[in-house]
């Protein structure tokens, strides 16, 4: 058996639950559950679940160009937060978004300077995580389906910051649905990424739901993420087809083979 953890975002699975049921009904089915925005819930009452977590979005408002400022105080409250929750991984993008997943700032081209900007901002970023006892990862995004205009949004561009930035606490939060639809060649570049990837994000293409319901052949991505020797984190963060015990139920036998 693979030596993967396995968590789900609490954010689009047992919906009908309030969050602090929805996230103990997910810990008592075996996985850690994932938040989003923070400052939507209760964090007393999330705390008070004693749960284990996997990750939350590590940033409230701000992006790595027109709005550092921003984006590192608002990387400062969500520390406060994630360490109230024994939160060990806190998830950044190229830029905020709005509800719409679509960005505030949209950026489709990139100069050199653009760059050079988010390699200092991300190098801050984490000695932020360093001196918090915390892991931010940095998460891809597609742009041809679901977030078109985000800067640093491929898997390739977040490898290239974070290979460059080579620090341990900056990872990279790799999503493999959105690789898929943007970029393809998942096995390879798992290789080559792994000793940047913090944590691994899967659902399907198309439609963003539960393995099993698309394209993909996860259980070859799980062999090969046992052979090239991955022992972290492993998250569905997509819409389950029609139930959500029945999406996490897929979920578990595609990585646990």
């Amino acid at each position: 058996m693979p030596n993967f953890t396995l968590s789900c975002c609490a954010e689009i699975l047992f919906v009908e639950l309030p969050i602090a049921e929805r996230v103990q009904k997910i810990a008592g089915l075996g996985f850690l559950p994932e938040l989003w925005d923070w400052t939507q819930h209760d964090i007393d009452a999330l705390v008070e679940t004693g749960v284990e977590f996997s990750s939350m979005t590590g940033y409230i408002k701000g992006d790595f160009l027109e709005n550092k400022a921003t984006l590192l105080e608002t990387i400062h409250e969500s520390v406060a937060v994630a360490k109230r929750l024994g939160i060990p991984r806190l998830n950044l993008h190229g830029t905020g978004l709005d509800n719409k997943g679509l960005p505030v700032h949209p950026r489709p081209v990139l100069t050199g300077r653009d760059w050079i900007q988010a390699y200092k901002t991300l190098i801050e970023i984490a000695q932020i995580g360093e001196d918090n006892d915390v892991m931010f990862v940095l998460e891809n995004l597609n742009v041809k389906v679901d977030h078109p205009g985000v800067p640093f949004a491929t898997a390739e561009e977040v490898y290239t910051l974070i290979s460059e930035v080579n620090h341990p606490n900056l990872k990279m939060m790799l999503d493999l649905y959105h690789q898929q639809i943007d970029e393809g060649n998942l096995m390879d570049s798992l290789t080559r990424y792994l000793p940047h990837i913090g944590e691994i994000q899967v659902a399907d293409v198309p439609g963003r739901q539960e393995p099993g319901t698309g394209e993909m052949n996860y259980p070859a991505i799980a062999k090969h993420l046992e052979k090239i020797g991955y022992q972290g984190v492993v998250g569905f963060e997509g819409f389950p087809e029609s139930d959500s015990a029945l999406a996490l139920e897929r979920f578990k036998s595609a990585f646990n083979f």
